[in-house]
């Protein structure tokens, strides 16, 4: 089959599409202007069909057939969907389409597989760990908010929330794709209260019943509320009794609502996670420190009763009847941990190097240990691949596997370590060896927001060639 590559605007969905009329022939070709443009190549003739009864089977029809092969979009329609036919592009605001692929671009995957953690040294000091696992780069941002900075949330059709900074924070953002104004991912404050957002593809809010007039807080905006807010995570829980909060949609016309939960650590090592499900939210002690994704966080905890054996001393002998039994090496005490890297199979393994690992005599040796923890949550690419068929509409844009084109894959972009005493966030990108540390005590004096790229951060290698040559 032929192939036609071309430029192509957004365009509205035709009601009526002539019967003999071909996708090949329909197109125009349009140089860069303002309109968003995706590049398209059609690597097949699509069958004749009714158009889509509605938008929201447009978009599925659309987006859902959206590939990547050699860095350029591909519209890719299986026989499951009709052809969609398009006209003038639109003037006055984005379709669903435009939307979900400017979002494409920003939104974590809802399929993102993150790891959080709490580790305390040998003195009961803190430390928390987490790995953002995602197909894709984002345009993260490392940014400092001094106290007094400004915030503000909107939450639907409610007044905004606006608010100052009591604390200084240091944090990882990633840019909101309607707003523009960035969302804080993980992030740390001036009293060691640190917030990690997660995937929760399963999030169901309560409904909107509140006045339109009341300042509802948008959960997608709950990292810069807790963190500048707050000092621990007991002000926190306190505060959103009497808070009104809301899951919000990420796109407009109500589309892909925030897909996440959010866990906080404080200086003292204690633990919440909150939780929207089933409509409702819920705000949880974390005894234990650790969170991944889906099910509901009560179920992890009740999944653990399956793991009463655990233990971190090898059992390496055994007698049968008349047959001594002997295992030649060390790590059989871990045989039962779970071995895959779904959120089940990482929680009970979270628990188990969390609660085990050696206690650290000091704050630098205790991050070192964290970071070795964390290792075990570390994923390269192409270790697990998901056909792009099966994948999340927002991943349709993501980057293939080198030799797999039509398959894309999770991996860590970066690891992020805090020191909940120190004040320290410390991160470790994809392509870096080495973590990059920011420290609050030496930034929470200033009176400026700062923000940088993350990615800059992913060529700070130590040179130990350059080192050793420096020694006299």
């Amino acid at each position: 089959m032929g192939e036609t590559a071309l430029l192509c605007p957004i365009w509205d969905i035709d009601a009526s599409p002539p019967e003999s009329q071909d996708v090949a022939q329909a197109h125009r070709r349009t140089s860069h202007g303002d309109n968003p443009f995706i590049q398209i190549d059609f690597r097949q003739t699509l069958a004749v069909g009714p158009p889509p009864a509605d938008a929201a089977a447009a978009q599925t029809a659309v987006i859902t057939a959206l590939t990547i092969a050699n860095g350029f979009a591909h519209l890719a329609y299986s026989h499951a969907f009709p052809r969609v036919v398009m006209k003038k592009p639109m003037d006055a605001k984005r379709t669903i389409l435009s939307t979900f692929l400017a979002a494409s671009l920003v939104i974590p995957a809802v399929g993102q597989a993150c790891t959080s953690l709490v580790y305390r040294d040998a003195n009961g000091a803190a430390y928390a760990g987490r790995t953002m696992e995602l197909p894709a780069e984002l345009a993260y941002q490392v940014a400092f908010y001094p106290k007094g900075s400004s915030f503000s949330s909107r939450a639907d059709q409610h007044e905004a929330l606006d608010y100052a900074a009591k604390h200084a924070l240091v944090a990882i953002t990633v840019p909101d794709p309607v707003t523009k104004d960035h969302k804080v991912v993980e992030g740390l404050n001036d009293q060691g209260l640190s917030f990690s957002l997660l995937a929760f593809a399963s999030t169901q809010g309560p409904k909107d019943m509140s006045e339109k007039t009341l300042k509802v807080l948008s959960a997608i905006d709950l990292g810069s509320w807790a963190l500048s807010q707050f000092a621990t995570v007991d002000e926190v829980k306190a505060a959103l009794e009497e808070q009104p909060m809301l899951v919000t949609a990420l796109l407009p016309l109500d589309l892909l609502k925030s897909p996440f939960h959010y866990t906080l650590h404080d200086a003292k090592g204690d633990s919440i996670v909150i939780e929207f499900a089933v409509g409702k939210q819920r705000v949880y002690d974390n005894p234990l420190g650790v969170m991944t994704n889906g099910p509901e966080f009560t179920w992890h905890l009740t999944n653990l009763n399956n793991y009463t054996f655990l233990s971190n001393i090898d059992r390496s002998e055994l007698k049968l009847g008349g047959l001594h039994l002997k295992q030649p090496d060390s790590g059989i005490a871990t045989a039962g941990l779970p071995a895959s890297n779904t959120s089940v199979g990482r929680f009970v393994r979270a628990v188990y190097y969390s609660q085990f690992a050696e206690k650290a005599k000091t704050p630098d040796a205790a991050l070192t240990t964290l970071a070795h923890v964390m290792n075990n949550f570390d994923r390269p690419r192409g270790i697990t691949m998901d056909s792009r068929a099966k994948d999340e509409i927002q991943d349709k844009l993501d980057p293939g596997v080198t030799g797999h084109p039509m398959y894309t894959s999770e991996y860590t972009t970066w690891t992020a370590l805090s020191d909940l005493e120190r004040l320290r966030l410390s991160v470790r990108l994809y392509d870096s060896l080495n973590y990059v540390t920011f420290d609050l005590n030496a930034l929470k004096d200033q009176s400026s927001q700062m923000a940088v790229p993350l990615s800059r951060f992913a060529e700070e290698t130590a040179d130990g060639t350059r080192a050793l040559s420096a020694i006299d």
